[in-house]
């Protein structure tokens, strides 16, 4: 992945998260669109990529939440990852996989995110009911996980490459 379009991305990403979407809440619970960005990135580049960029999505929103510094580096790094690997044999030529994937990986990263912090003594478990985070936080990240797959496979051309092939087949 070209490292600077994954910066773009997350740091986009990282605004949207900051400033439109702190704006919504339904019972307390509000989208979390970091954590897309690490799952769609496991799901377009494999278990290594989808962990880097995981970690970088983590360490961008673990600057500006009161958690304990790391702990959502270190949840999303995880996610990154195992949509990776789980996704690695998945056909994905269907339209809807990367809604599903976007919805069922934010469930289990917001259950983890919890049950993490309530380990290390945060108050993860108080506050909205965690069954309204994971609803709110697996549909939002299922309406915009076809647009973050586009992002990121966008992030992952190389136009060097691309060009090199083009003047090659002639």
């Amino acid at each position: 992945m070209r490292p600077g379009r994954v910066a773009a991305i997350i740091l986009m990403a990282l605004v949207l998260q900051t400033t439109l979407f702190a704006r919504f809440s339904f019972e307390g619970a509000r989208p979390e669109v970091l954590v897309l960005v690490a799952l769609m990135a496991g799901f377009v580049a494999g278990p290594e990529d989808g962990a880097i960029v995981g970690f970088a999505t983590g360490l961008a929103l673990d600057v500006v939440v009161s958690t304990p510094f790391g702990l959502t580096a270190l949840v999303y790094t995880v996610a990154g990852y195992a949509a990776g690997s789980i996704t690695s044999s998945v056909l994905r030529s269907a339209w809807w996989i990367a809604s599903l994937v976007g919805a069922a990986g934010s469930a289990a990263v917001m259950l983890v995110y919890a049950l993490v912090g309530a380990v290390l003594g945060e108050p993860t478990l108080s506050g909205p009911s965690l069954a309204t985070i994971v609803v709110v936080v697996s549909a939002v990240n299922a309406a915009l996980a076809p647009l973050a797959t586009m992002a990121l496979r966008w992030a992952r051309t190389d136009d060097v490459d691309r060009g090199r092939h083009a003047f090659l087949s002639r």
